[in-house]
């Protein structure tokens, strides 16, 4: 209960017995449902099946592990700024800044440093919540969940904070569902319920073992760019307001521009992991795992019983340098060595060491395993799929996705389990890349060449979704489809926009669970572009989704056939239409196309559809016209018909 709240006060010879304790915990497993917080987001997830797999090797990492934990472990007592005078000297306090950003290139260990500081503290008692974002892993890559996972993970950490959560929450139902601000979710979820029971006993206890830690993983992965910067301009204005509060944030991060201008400042101590030199932890960790891989494997064991120590003290030498500084390089490269061979890759591990010498760094590694499956059906689409998703898939998720069969997914994969997870059953457990790297090696041509992953491929991922929409009335979830619709348009120029959408319309994907339905997808997405819930396109992609709608549009309603399942569907007609103003330049040309498309729209509107228009003007300007499908569903559109 909080601090200042007593029940019973000076009772004596009674007993309260185990009932009341199941009451509270009750009260605390109810509040997390409620929160439902994202479960494999914090250091207590399956790193195997979750990512990212990165854990601190026995013994390595020490000295930036102790100066994390030094900080950690500082308390300011003295408020900010304070002067004392004492007889000999002026005594300024410098205080202990409240957040640690640990920042350094990708593979080089951040988020296992991240996992070791998050055990260490909760074997202390001391870790309020962790959070480890993982780009495309579904909410993970957003703020969306953020607060309330914290929320969820303080409430069992310090369970005094319970009922100061669940008064938020009814005070302000919009804290579960994004409706309120991040900056609302977190001070009305966590900061405050925090503030409010530092006091008292919990206070004292707090201030004899250390501050409390929240630790923030890979912020750098989450695709919500402006949610990051709020997150980080809130706790750095709540601190400076809440100086001597025992609460410590550590952050991990590569450097990336909107996290660096505002974490790089006071009130906030860098670490820069580049400079922690790990080479002798990386020679622990090779050394040690060769040793143990040879005592599971009869080839090794029976090559090192004929020529001695394997590898030898000058290929260890070369492998130490080949890898550099590189955790992740490092540990690529011995899943690599001792693989099992394969009917494609027949190699014994001591025949495939010299190769990975030869290797330019991770993107070498990454094209000559890749290069294992290529020859295999479906390679391509599997890989691109992989690299992709709005959120990972099981085998069996992916050959639905593909429309083929899980051996045909299982078959490409076997030969990459030195980069990709591979999960040991077909349906449970999620196909991941073992490293955020290899997706970056995927989506940069020149680095990945034969092997680079297509934006337009999130189109065709867009369609299956609305596929999927179209033919399972019990599923409904459009962020999917628009996170994937999203990326394509963003990431495809405005003059090959047009080109690669009449590629896609000429030859669809054909699933064997749903008729072709372009027209359909094509009007959807169309419109959710130009006409409802922000924006997501450039300004110079605009005009090029307007006359695309205006044109799909002008065909559905000639050939109805063409639109019949989102017609029909009418759930997906029922947006609000977006309230904000936008301004679009086109040219002449286009103009006239637009008029063209909507006047051949009205035409047939008017000729073949009669009883399902009515017409009003609230503003006696524009006659606005509302088409009423047979579920009472509606579409708003303006024709202005000169």
């Amino acid at each position: 209960m909080p601090p200042g709240i007593q029940f019973f006060s000076g009772a004596h010879n009674f007993h309260i017995d185990q009932q009341t304790v199941i009451v509270y915990q009750h009260t605390l497993t109810d509040l997390v449902s409620r929160l439902n917080p994202i479960a494999d987001a914090s250091h207590t997830r399956n790193i195997k099946i979750s990512p990212p797999d990165s854990a601190c090797f026995p013994g390595t990492r020490k000295k930036v592990i102790k100066e994390i934990t030094d900080w950690a472990d500082t308390i300011d007592e003295a408020g900010d700024g304070k002067i004392e005078t004492v007889s000999s000297a002026v005594v300024v306090y410098t205080p202990t800044p409240h957040i640690f950003w640990l920042h350094g290139f990708a593979g080089c260990g951040k988020s296992a440093v991240s996992l070791k500081i998050a055990d260490i503290f909760e074997n202390s008692g001391r870790l309020l919540a962790s959070y480890f974002f993982f780009r495309n892993a579904g909410d993970r890559s957003t703020m969306n969940r953020f607060a309330v996972t914290l929320a969820g993970q303080m409430a069992s950490a310090l369970p005094a904070t319970v009922p100061l959560i669940e008064a938020a929450l009814e005070a302000d139902a919009g804290l579960l569902n994004n409706s309120v601000s991040l900056t609302r979710q977190l001070e009305r979820l966590v900061y405050r319920p925090f503030r409010a029971v530092m006091e008292g006993d919990i206070l004292e206890m707090t201030l004899t073992k250390g501050p409390f830690i929240i630790v923030i993983d890979g912020l750098d992965e989450c695709d919500d760019k402006p949610g990051v910067e709020e997150f980080i301009d809130h706790m750095l204005l709540f601190f400076e307001e809440n100086p001597t509060i025992p609460l410590h944030i550590f952050v991990a991060s590569r450097v990336e521009q909107h996290i660096r201008e505002r974490l790089d400042g006071d009130g906030v101590l860098l670490c820069n992991l580049d400079n922690h030199l790990p080479h002798e932890d990386i020679k622990k960790f090779l050394g040690s795992s060769f040793d143990s891989r040879a005592k599971r494997d009869r080839v090794i064991r029976a090559y090192v019983k004929a020529h001695g120590k394997w590898p030898t003290k000058l290929d260890m030498g070369k492998l130490l340098e080949h890898v550099g500084s590189s955790f992740i390089l490092a540990s690529t490269v011995f899943k690599f060595i001792v693989q099992s061979p394969t009917r494609e890759d027949p190699l014994t591990p001591m025949a495939r060491l010299p190769l990975t010498l030869e290797m330019n760094g991770l993107d070498g590694l990454y094209q000559q395993t890749l290069a294992r499956s290529q020859h295999v059906p479906y390679f391509h689409d599997i890989i691109s799929t992989i690299t992709l998703l709005h959120r990972p898939l099981p085998i069996v998720g992916i050959a639905h996705f593909l429309d083929i069969e899980a051996f045909q997914v299982v078959h490409v994969l076997l030969n990459l389990q030195a980069i990709v997870h591979v999960p040991g059953s077909d349906e449970q457990g999620d196909v991941t890349v073992c490293h955020k790297s290899l997706r970056d090696f995927l989506v940069t041509q020149n680095r990945s060449g034969r092997f680079f992953v297509q934006p337009s491929f999130h189109l065709r991922m867009a369609y299956y979704y609305f596929c999927t929409m179209l033919t399972s009335p019990s599923y409904y979830n459009p962020t999917p489809f628009f996170y994937h619709w999203r990326s394509f348009v963003t990431a495809t120029e405005p003059h090959s926009l047009i080109k690669q959408i009449d590629l896609f319309e000429a030859n669809p994907p054909l699933y064997t669970w749903c008729p072709p339905t372009p027209g359909s997808f094509f009007l959807y997405g169309f419109s959710r572009s130009v006409f409802f819930l922000g924006p997501v396109s450039s300004p110079d992609v605009l005009p090029y989704m307007l006359t695309s709608w205006s044109k799909e549009l002008a065909l559905g309603i000639e050939y109805p056939d063409r639109i019949k399942p989102l017609v029909k569907s009418s759930r997906y007609l029922s947006w609000p239409i977006r309230q904000d103003k936008i301004s679009i330049k086109f040219t002449e040309r286009t103009y006239e196309a637009l008029h063209q498309d909507l006047q051949r729209a009205s035409t047939h509107i008017h000729s073949n559809f009669p009883e399902h228009l009515t017409q009003s003007s609230p503003t006696g300007e524009e006659p606005v016209y509302v088409m009423v499908n047979a579920l009472n569903s509606w579409f708003w559109f303006t024709m202005v018909v000169t």
